[in-house]
């Protein structure tokens, strides 16, 4: 699963490793470093989207229900399963209607005791090449220009983990590699493809590195690049 991620550097830099042209970006263009270390569910983050004018990077809520759900007063959900997104109820009108990309630089994990749940170690993973990374996703939204709807948000598509990685967890974002992820978000994109991509698109497992970092990752309140320093102690 994905339930905090990174997302530091300039959007510039993030295009640059989409090899995205800027020229087509509407929205969301900042030189600013972005500096969020702890990005939690039920914040908004920038989703890297393509409207009929072009690209944006709009903020938008990480979490969504459909409004039929919301009179039921279900949590929202931050995730999908690529494996049953395209026919899900919750989720199928936005895979195909609502594809884009969560920008990133790495995601957090927490490796669980066996023996003990309770006991859980947090993990940083990130690409070996220190790269930027797009993780596939869906949700409801429209350019920031036009406000958002109350019920706009979007999930992280995951997938099943595979050997080495599931020591740390079952479940990983599915993160695209450029050329893929440009693919991803154009309008032309077929279902049949959107599903052949989830299934053999996602980058390999032993393009990843992941190591122990503090616990004070797991307080929303903690917010600095202090986040990712490696530690010699984990617990697990």
């Amino acid at each position: 699963m994905c339930g905090r991620f990174a997302q530091y550097r300039t959007t510039l830099d993030y295009l640059e490793a989409l090899r995205a042209d800027v020229a087509d970006f509407q929205t969301g263009l900042e030189t600013r470093p972005l500096g969020r270390y702890n990005v939690a569910p039920g914040s908004r983050v920038l989703l890297l989207n393509r409207q009929d004018d072009g690209l944006h990077l709009d903020p938008v809520m990480w979490g969504y229900l459909p409004f039929w759900a919301q009179q039921a007063k279900r949590p929202a959900m931050i995730n999908a399963r690529v494996e049953t997104a395209a026919t899900s109820k919750m989720f199928r009108g936005i895979w195909r209607n609502g594809r884009a990309l969560v920008i990133a630089d790495g995601w957090y994990e927490w490796k669980k005791d066996p023996e003990n749940p309770k006991r859980k170690q947090p993990y940083f993973i990130r690409l070996k090449s220190a790269e930027p990374m797009f993780f596939a996703a869906i949700g409801q939204f429209r350019p920031a220009t036009q406000g958002p709807r109350e019920d706009d948000g979007f999930v992280i598509i995951t997938a099943a983990a595979d050997a080495g990685m599931i020591d740390i967890h079952d479940r990983r974002p599915l993160v695209l590699p450029p050329d893929v992820a440009r693919e991803w978000i154009d309008p032309e994109l077929s279902e049949d493809r959107a599903a052949q991509i989830g299934r053999e698109a996602a980058t390999p497992v032993d393009a990843f590195e992941w190591y122990p970092v503090s616990k004070a990752v797991g307080s929303v309140k903690n917010d600095g690049p202090d986040l990712l320093t490696l530690i010699d102690n984990p617990l697990l």
